[in-house]
């Protein structure tokens, strides 16, 4: 991780004439068709001047020109001293305006001249946009607009410091617009000019912060030197930065300490009356920080995150969270959701870096037998990650009134641990397990969403969807909303058309309902739902499964048992086959907590508080998954198998032993586990499940429908394991713990997350 803030760039000495322009602004009044220009002249002579000011402004990035009439002003300033001067500048009726859609800019000309013949001249970019708030929603010139976000935090791997250039920074918001956003908050940094440059070009809403995270030291509101700086840099900061059009937002700073609530409802009074260019907010925090009453959104934690606890569902939403608050709600660095380390990365670090860190973690898997195993564990987990971001950036476009997110993140973190959150590295390239275009599917300016109150089904049950779009474009949308239902192999089920009908900008706007009895179904099968906006590229589509209802029980000579007992022993002597449920049963990994969701940012830095594993690796070539359809990576029918189940440390098996189902550790463990394994132990065949695949089995039907498929496997001539394990070591799993210990579990948060721990005290 390199420097968040500091002095980077051209430090100059200019040298103007006598008389000039020490700085210009530009208010736009969108209404009135016209800009406020504020003029404040510096007159370096030892006596009174007067002159007049010529101000225009033209367009220059659009395909449509616009041209302002040039207006003159006259102005008189003393001796040694400044004067403001304001021109009011209108513009016809071809004036242009900046959004995500169409970022039009111009060019503001001034020219003054003083009555001795002194000239000066200043040119500034700027958009006609105005940024405001109604209630809860943000506005773009009026109109309502969602903020689809990620947190930048200063990640430059290759130079240890943001670039200064253009080209770096329109890079950087090309890319985070191919994956469907539009918004950038800078976790307490403030970037540099370049970067808001950029963002004009581009057309991308930024909220930088005073750069500060005032909890590692100084505190906010009890007199340090902190609370003046914040002042003075963000002045220094909308002095330099204020005319960007993509300058919408403004924070300061990141969850602070101190006397927090009384200093920053000072601060955002303070701008509020200042400059109306932008809104405000106190600092961007977690969900357990006070409220700033004054402020006028709120960065928040708290309403995010998925409830996957329990049964996975895309019906329920955030309403209850956000239904305190009465102005926009942006969610808080949202996902954190992680996967296991690309070493195919490594090399990319060869400027200042070198990426110790994942040399240390790759030489760790490869120590451990798996290092050929490394890109199936990215790819798996990765598969997994993007599920929870889809899951999660739905949730949120489908609650009526929240106004957005800020993903931490669209791209990884190298630093606090190494956190793997992104679906792109910090060099913003992609890991190969999703695209731009696929990403898009679920966040952009218009989503297709669906209200599924499950995704797993049996054959006597019939899908019942709730359809619904989320928009936030240019105008409203006007087309055909349509879905179909399609079969693993791309055969088309069933399909339907709703009414054609306007659709304008908000949040879960209701469609119609998709009601598809499944009694045609006659086999276990993964069925692809899809919604799509006639004639758009709007489409988004969700898995789901269905199994029969009746499961024909498998005869053979398959010995069941919960414990490796002296009849289960005997059998596999005997050259028979047991099938081992050995859920609660695990000594041996019972300290390593599986949920169906990953790791939360990384488990260094939290500590290793749960969960401690990152998806699983499923063999799919193996016929025990025939009559279970599954990917290689987790899906959601594998959550009521999967989720809080108990895994299995196979520290002393054979080197090279990969079972059926693979839960990832965390990647500054990576010890090798089993949810479900089989082998061959002495003349016999087991198959072993940490997963519980009998009890309750009316309410799980994945479950049910698995241990059947793997029923029918072992009565089948194909159970044939490869791999042979003495019955001492199956048996330790259940006897003894790893001969590996570690001792730093904690269900708690690192002390500098939080508001009220000894560190933050006044």
């Amino acid at each position: 991780q390199g420097n968040w803030n500091g002095i980077i760039g051209k430090i100059t000495l200019k040298a103007e004439a006598p008389v000039f322009f020490r700085d210009v602004q530009v208010y736009p009044d969108l209404k009135n068709r016209q800009a406020k220009i504020t003029l404040q002249l510096q007159n370096g002579l030892n006596r009174t001047t007067t002159g007049t000011i010529l101000v225009s402004a033209k367009s220059f990035n659009s395909q449509n020109s616009d041209a302002t009439k040039v207006v003159t002003a006259t102005f008189k300033v003393n001796a040694n001293d400044t004067s403001t001067v304001d021109v009011i500048l209108p513009f016809g009726k071809g004036m242009l305006t900046w959004d995500e859609f169409n970022p039009a800019l111009y060019k503001l000309n001034v020219i003054l001249q003083t009555k001795e013949g002194l000239k000066n001249r200043a040119e500034v970019q700027f958009g006609m946009r105005e940024f405001t708030i109604k209630s809860k929603q943000f506005l773009i010139n009026g109109r309502p607009v969602f903020l689809r976000g990620t947190v930048n935090n200063c990640e430059f791997p290759l130079t240890g410091y943001p670039s200064m250039m253009v080209e770096g920074w329109e890079k950087i918001f090309r890319k985070a617009k191919d994956y469907g956003l539009n918004h950038m908050r800078f976790h307490s940094w403030c970037p540099p000019e370049a970067a808001f440059i950029a963002a004009d070009k581009t057309g991308f809403y930024l909220q930088p912060e005073g750069p500060s995270w005032p909890n590692h030291g100084p505190k906010i509101g009890l007199g340090q030197p902190i609370d003046q700086y914040l002042y003075e840099e963000t002045e220094r900061m909308a002095q330099r930065y204020g005319n960007y059009a993509s300058f919408t937002m403004l924070s300061a700073g990141n969850e602070p300490a101190g006397n927090q609530v009384a200093y920053l409802n000072a601060f955002v009074d303070y701008w509020k009356k200042k400059d109306r260019r932008r809104v405000y907010t106190g600092m961007s925090v977690g969900g357990s920080w006070p409220i700033v009453p004054n402020a006028e959104f709120q960065v928040r934690g708290g309403v995010r995150g998925l409830a996957w606890d329990k049964k996975p569902e895309s019906v329920s939403d955030y309403s209850e969270g956000i239904s305190k608050f009465t102005m926009p709600f942006v969610a808080h660095e949202m996902g954190q959701w992680c996967a296991f380390p690309n070493f195919d990365e490594i090399k990319n670090y060869n400027v200042v870096y070198q990426a110790k860190n994942l040399e240390l973690f790759q030489q760790d898997l490869i120590d451990r037998g798996m290092g050929n195993q490394a890109s199936d564990f990215l790819l798996a987990s990765g598969k997994l990650q993007v599920l929870c971001y889809k899951a999660e950036i739905e949730k949120a476009l489908r609650t009526p009134g929240y106004a957005g997110f800020q993903l931490l993140g669209l791209q990884d973190f190298p630093g606090q641990g190494t956190a793997l959150v992104g679906v792109l590295n910090p060099f913003w390239e992609e890991k190969g397990y999703i695209t731009a275009k696929e990403f898009r599917r679920f966040c952009n300016t218009t989503v297709p969403l669906v209200g599924l109150k499950k995704f797993v089904f049996t054959n006597d049950e019939v899908l019942d969807a709730a359809v619904s779009v989320f928009h936030s474009g240019q105008a409203p949308l006007n087309g055909a909303v349509m879905w179909n239902i399609k079969s693993n192999d791309g055969k088309l089920i069933a399909a339907g058309t709703f009414p054609q009908r306007t659709i304008e900008n908000g949040n879960g706007i209701p469609i119609g309902t998709i009601k598809f009895p499944l009694s045609g179904i006659n086999q276990a099968q993964k069925l692809t739902l899809q919604v799509s906006v006639d004639r758009t590229e709007f489409s988004n589509d969700w898995d789901v499964w269905v199994y029969p209802a009746m499961v024909p029980k498998q005869s053979g000579d398959i010995y069941y048992t919960t414990t490796l007992d002296e009849k289960a022993k005997a059998v596999l002597q005997n050259g028979g086959k047991v099938f081992l449920n050995a859920s609660g049963k695990v000594i041996k990994g019972k300290e390593i907590a599986m949920h169906f969701l990953p790791v939360f940012w990384n488990t260094s830095w939290f500590k290793m508080r749960p969960p401690h594993v990152t998806g699983m690796l499923i063999q799919t070539s193996s016929s025990a998954f025939a009559d279970f359809p599954t990917d290689s990576h987790s899906n959601l029918q594998w959550w009521e198998i999967a989720n809080r189940s108990q895994v299995m440390i196979l520290e002393d098996f054979p080197p090279g032993f990969k079972p059926l189902v693979q839960p990832i550790d965390t990647w500054f463990v990576n010890r090798r586990l089993a949810l479900i394994y089989e082998a061959r132990v002495g003349k016999g065949k087991l198959v072993v499940s940490s997963a519980d695949l009998r009890s309750d089995l009316v309410d799980r039907p994945a479950a049910k429908q698995l241990f059947s498929s793997i029923q029918k496997y072992m009565s089948s001539d194909k159970f044939n394991p490869k791999e042979e394990v003495s019955l001492t070591v199956v048996e330790d799993v259940f006897l003894h713990p790893s001969k590996e210990s570690v001792n730093m579990y904690t269900k708690d948060s690192p002390d500098e997350l939080k508001p009220s721990s000894n560190q933050n005290k006044n």
